[in-house]
């Protein structure tokens, strides 16, 4: 599977932004879908994650109630919308792909457990 992240640029405080990130390969819904992000100076962390069928979504404490992760399985691709947008949130973001199935949601924000990764879209959030 190869992923390709995009929709990144810069944005205003309180602003919103729609990334996407197409997956190429006729078994994308074979896999759970994650976004993760790395600030400057700052280690990569886990933003959210959805299930194969789209049914259960999983985020970070930091972006709860803000982003909704949703994907499109006819059309290989899933979204993070991204609303009241902060400073801190400026980052790469990347998407990433997992065949683990079931299981707590937090086993989905250990990064080794992902399969493939994209090459990551910047998200400027100025104040």
């Amino acid at each position: 599977v190869q992923l390709q992240a995009f929709g990144g640029g810069l944005v205003q405080a309180g602003g919103s932004l729609r990334l996407s990130c197409a997956a190429s390969g006729r078994t994308f819904s074979s896999y759970a879908m994650g976004w993760f992000r790395q600030a400057p100076g700052k280690e990569r962390e886990f933003v959210a994650v959805i299930s194969q069928s789209g049914g259960t979504t999983y985020y970070a404490d930091s972006v709860k109630g803000r982003f909704t992760i949703s994907r499109d399985n006819a059309k290989n691709t899933v979204y993070l919308q991204m609303n009241s947008l902060k400073p801190e949130d400026t980052a790469v973001y990347y998407c990433a792909a997992t065949a683990k199935e079931g299981g707590r949601g937090s086993k989905y924000a250990i990064q080794d457990n992902y399969d493939y990764w994209g090459q990551g879209t910047l998200v400027t959030v100025s104040s």
